[in-house]
């Protein structure tokens, strides 16, 4: 196959790329900026949770495309519930692979520690981060996994943007036609 009639697809791939590179690099801000501080959240400390139930929950089918997406809109993911063996009434929740899988571990009920920190500005809310983790280590995971997003979209951009003045500088001018 020659390059020329590859110019077209490699032309429609850089165009898509540079489109999910701008959608993830403006989503990407967008949850830098809505990360809230490790200063706000307060560490209720680490609770055991054990498995309860095994529930199956609609979501999104992300990943099929075309028709199959369009037959299939959703699809169904097994949810295994978790609750503090404290009793204090925090959830936590764990996506199992299958149902087996999720209803193992609701039969084995071993138990998990987690970490709770709550949200005092928003009222009752928390979440569970891995117990060997802090507010500040989370938070700061977050943000790193943001910013490289961040940075790998603007990388992409910045490369196409160049590419393409490469391009445009290499193609020979046209001459207006003397009067």
């Amino acid at each position: 196959m020659s390059i020329k009639k590859l110019k077209p697809f490699i032309s429609v791939a850089g165009i898509m790329l540079l489109l999910a590179s701008a959608a993830m690099g403006y989503f990407s801000a967008q949850r830098l900026s809505s990360i809230i501080p490790a200063s706000d959240y307060e560490d209720k400390g680490v609770y055991s949770f054990v498995p309860v139930r095994v529930l199956p929950v609609q979501v999104e089918n992300t990943g099929a495309t075309g028709r199959a997406r369009r037959m299939n809109p959703t699809k169904t993911v097994y949810v295994v519930h978790y609750r503090d063996t404290s009793k204090k009434g925090y959830q936590w929740k764990f996506q199992a692979a299958t149902r087996e899988t999720g209803q193992k571990i609701v039969n084995q009920r071993i138990a998990v520690e987690r970490r709770v920190l709550s949200i005092p500005a928003d009222k009752h809310s928390y979440i569970t981060i891995e117990s060997e983790e802090t507010a500040e280590s989370y938070t700061a995971k977050l943000q790193q996994k943001n910013i490289m997003i961040l940075a790998f979209s603007g990388i992409y951009i910045l490369l196409y943007a160049a590419t393409w003045g490469v391009i445009l500088m290499k193609r020979p001018r046209k001459e207006a036609p003397a009067s």
